[in-house]
Formats: C-alpha cells, structure tokens, sequence
C-alpha cells in the first residue's frame, strides 16, 4: 500500500448485502492498519464520509491510521450534503483540489 492513495466513495466493500458490506469494509482497514507498509492517505467522498462517524465501526480503524500518520481526508462537499460536520470521528475535511493534487502523485485505489 505505500505510496497509493485509497478513495473510498462508499460505506460498505461492494454492491451487495449493506450488512456484509460494512463488514468486509471494516475487515479491509482493520487488517490494513496492522501493515507495516500504509498508504499515504484515505480520502472519502459520497457516502464513503460516513465512514468517518461513529455510526461506522470503520471510523475507529481510520482512527488508528490517522495515528499511524496516514492521511484521513473527508469530502467538504460531501460531509455538507450530508450534515456530517458535527458527527465526524475521525479524518478532516479536505475538497477535491487536495485529491487531484494527491491522485497525481500516487497511485489511486478505488474501494466503493
């Protein structure tokens, strides 16, 4: 994962059961914290923001990584549409110039 960006533009991995989803999702950043090798940063837009509030076991894994100096980034445009400001967990709110400006620097993996 060094040197890659993670875009997570939902809060669930895949198009299938929401339960499993959010699951799978939570298992993806719980066994990727533990790598020594972390991406540069994890920028969520659409629905993937809510994966930065407690309603989101995920937000205590990107909690971590934000420790582990990775970038957690939140869609400003998002986070508004969706009155997220006041429930975020984890992350800070970045726009969409900090991503181009990260996508053309580093690889961009797609989870959604």
């Amino acid at each position: 994962m060094k040197n890659k960006v993670i875009l997570l533009s939902s809060d669930q991995f895949g198009a299938g059961e929401k339960d499993l989803g959010e699951g799978l999702l939570e298992t993806f950043f719980t066994i990727l914290k533990q790598k020594e090798d972390l991406p540069v940063a994890v920028f969520c837009l659409n629905r993937g923001v809510f994966t930065l509030t407690e309603e989101s076991l995920v937000s205590l894994q990107l909690a971590e990584l934000e420790k582990k100096d990775v970038d957690i980034l939140a869609c400003k445009t998002c986070v508004d549409y969706y009155e997220l400001n006041e429930k975020l967990m984890a992350g800070k709110i970045s726009g969409m110039a900090q991503f181009i400006e990260l996508a053309s620097k580093y690889e961009v993996m797609t989870i959604s």
